[in-house]
């Protein structure tokens, strides 16, 4: 269990305020420093040269060109949260990475923020808030902010250069129905998750890093080391804009769901523990609500096509995500798991993890060093 000079350091509350008991009862520490240990030796190669990994990891056969900003990245870093307190770390987990699609549960994030302030209702169609020709259609009008954020929409098109049909991951579940309804079918699409940002974008009426800023980084007491990324042209009109924008004032940048063509979220191991931290709160921060439980509750609801994902969010709750991790346990994960933070209630645990190979291990060893509170109603890692 490393110390890493005050950022991330063993026993660092995160929450002040915290009030959960001491974080190190029922943790087994000899356990979970293996544990980190042997993830601090799992790594995922070719990461310093981002540009030659991504080119490698999509498997696009047309339209593979980088549109957004790369990161490249380092070795592996984490940090394990309990109760509140940071008991291990590895690696530097202040240093910025990419989170790939561990992107899009922070997109939830922003939509949150809407919910809460009444600009969105999850089932009402999508046009009926924001005025965007990709909502024109007979099909396009029945998508509701709910089958965006659950990947269900079903839109077919193109955006920022990029139509739906090139993204090769949108077809490995075989849970699409192409041509059909929204809510109907299921399909992973990078394409499809950026209608969802730009969207976003135009409810607010501001780009989205401003949204998470000040509506969710600050209240958490997250750094200001992250950075949220689009690509070179994705932009929207968004009225007069204010003060916000360029020079045309109205005019103001969308940011991308994930890395599949280069940017997303920038953001180091103990700020996206954080995230998970609020999540694991229901959506409170040291007595200070952030975002409603109610949302949390939607975002970790299953989606009736695809039961082992919510608004953005990965539930293991049949453990067909992680089968050797508890179905306690929600996640964002990115690249293949490659970028993970692993929410668990039962253990109050949480797990940041960062260009970790073997992600899988981590969970389950980490998760049977740490005993659940009683009355969870949740087995061991193994059981």
């Amino acid at each position: 269990m490393t110390r890493v000079g005050g950022f991330g350091e063993v026993g660092e509350r995160l929450e002040r305020q915290a009030a959960g008991g001491d974080p190190w009862a029922a943790v087994r520490t000899d356990a979970l420093a293996r544990a980190t240990r042997e993830q601090s030796r799992r790594v995922v190669r070719g990461v310093a040269d981002m540009e030659s990994y991504l080119a490698a990891q999509v498997s696009d056969t047309s339209h593979r060109e980088v549109v957004g900003p790369l990161l490249d990245g380092g070795p592996p870093s984490g940090v394990v949260v309990r109760r509140g307190t940071v008991i291990a770390s590895w690696g530097d987990p202040a240093r910025v990475e990419m989170a790939f699609s561990a992107t899009k549960s922070v997109l939830a994030l922003t939509a949150a923020v809407a919910y809460d302030d009444g600009l969105l209702r999850l089932d009402e169609p999508v046009h009926r808030s924001v005025d965007l020709p990709q909502f024109a259609d007979s099909h396009s009008r029945a998508i509701t902010w709910r089958h965006l954020l659950d990947q269900t929409s079903q839109w077919e098109g193109e955006l920022w250069g990029k139509p739906t049909s090139v993204d090769a991951q949108s077809v490995r579940e075989g849970t699409e129905s192409p041509g059909g309804p929204p809510g109907e079918g299921w399909a992973y699409n990078d394409v499809r998750v950026n209608l969802a940002a730009l969207a976003l974008t135009v409810l607010f009426g501001k780009p989205l890093p401003e949204i998470l800023r000040t509506r969710v980084a600050e209240p958490i007491g997250a750094s200001s080391l992250w950075s949220w990324h689009g690509y070179a042209n994705s932009w929207a009109d968004v009225g007069d804009g204010g003060d916000i924008g360029d020079a045309a004032g109205g005019r103001v940048p969308v940011v991308s769901g994930g890395a599949h063509w280069g940017g997303g979220l920038w953001i180091n191991a103990l700020d996206l523990a954080r995230i998970g931290q609020l999540c694991l709160r229901g959506g409170s921060w040291e007595g200070r609500r952030v975002v409603s439980r109610r949302w949390i509750g939607e975002m970790w609801t299953p989606c009736p096509v695809k039961p082992d994902y919510g608004l953005s969010w990965w539930l293991n709750d049949d453990r067909t995500v992680w089968p050797d991790a508890p179905s306690t346990g929600r996640c964002a994960r990115g690249n293949g798991g490659a970028h993970l933070l692993w929410v668990d209630p039962a253990r109050d645990l949480v797990i940041s993890s960062r260009w970790g190979a073997g992600p899988e291990a981590l969970l389950r060893a980490v998760s049977a060093a740490v005993t659940p509170d009683s009355g969870s109603g949740s087995g061991s890692a193994e059981g």
